[in-house]
């Protein structure tokens, strides 16, 4: 009987397994290679690894993913859990203003990343707005500002992920008891001391989760930055992702590509185990 019980599940087994770990092998292995994506190959050993590294533009590109990957976890996990304070109990339209905060959690990247281009387009809403109080002098190509591209990136991803960031909270804050943090207020502690030694202990399961998925999909961000800018100008919002993306595809250097997704997993991975190893170091 337990035999018949794997056989059934063995299918499913062999494509998460074809799919998730010999697909990533296969990659990893092109990773010390010169393969173009086409033909025969030759084995470099690091020598792609080198390129990368003396490279300032891949080395810019790194700067760019940690940008993006902290900034907006903490961007994202402070105002999240802001808004699920407020509207966790007492607010009367909390389940109407709920769905609006979650609303763009739903939408595609790609769309909301054209619409945010609109946006900051020089005869958009931003520009027309600072035109109309006077401030013309603050005009300019948003998206076109190196110095600014990047943060314009920075925050199409923290509007939009806000709002998952917000309903992590919520799960998290209903199972707080509310009779601890009413006999905490009774005791005469302030709003401040009840946060801190009440409800943060409480939802750090939440704040694990939370953390842990905005630093994953944070340093893989890639539609957005292709909608807004595609990496430009002059390289100012290159990532890791868009890189492999441009390397692999666009110029059939794979196994330079490769190479850039093998140091971008692993990146993933060290943060991601770190991130568990805090938290678990603090739960403890």
């Amino acid at each position: 009987m337990g035999f018949g019980h794997w056989w059934w599940a063995l299918p499913g087994v062999l494509v998460v397994l074809a799919i998730h770990y010999v697909a990533t092998g296969v990659g990893g292995f092109f990773a010390f290679t010169d393969w173009t994506g086409i033909g025969s190959f030759q084995l470099v050993g690091l020598e792609n690894f080198q390129k990368i590294l003396a490279d300032p533009t891949k080395v810019l590109a790194l700067g760019n993913t940690l940008l993006l990957a902290f900034g907006s976890v903490v961007i994202v996990n402070i105002i999240g859990l802001a808004i699920a304070l407020a509207l966790n109990r007492t607010l009367k339209t909390r389940y109407v203003l709920r769905v609006l905060f979650f609303m763009p959690v739903v939408l595609s990247p790609l769309a909301v990343s054209y619409i945010w281009k609109f946006i900051f387009d020089y005869n958009g809403p931003i520009n027309a707005i600072l035109k109309s109080v006077g401030l013309e002098s603050w005009q300019k190509t948003w998206l076109g500002d190196p110095s600014f591209a990047i943060w314009a990136v920075l925050i199409v991803i923290v509007w939009q992920q806000t709002g998952f960031a917000m309903v992590i909270y919520l799960a998290g804050l209903a199972g707080v008891p509310v009779e601890v943090e009413e006999a905490a207020a009774i005791d005469g502690t302030t709003l401040w001391q009840r946060f801190r030694h009440v409800t943060l202990p409480a939802i750090r399961p939440a704040v694990a989760i939370s953390t842990t998925l905005g630093i994953v999909n944070g340093l893989r961000v890639f539609d957005q930055i292709m909608a807004l800018t595609n990496g430009g100008p002059a390289g100012a919002t290159e990532t890791l992702a868009t890189q492999v993306y441009k390397q692999a595809f666009s110029l059939a250097n794979f196994g330079y590509g490769a190479a850039l997704a093998l140091i971008l997993s692993a990146i993933i991975l060290v943060f991601a185990v770190i991130q568990q190893r805090v938290t678990r170091g603090t739960e403890s």
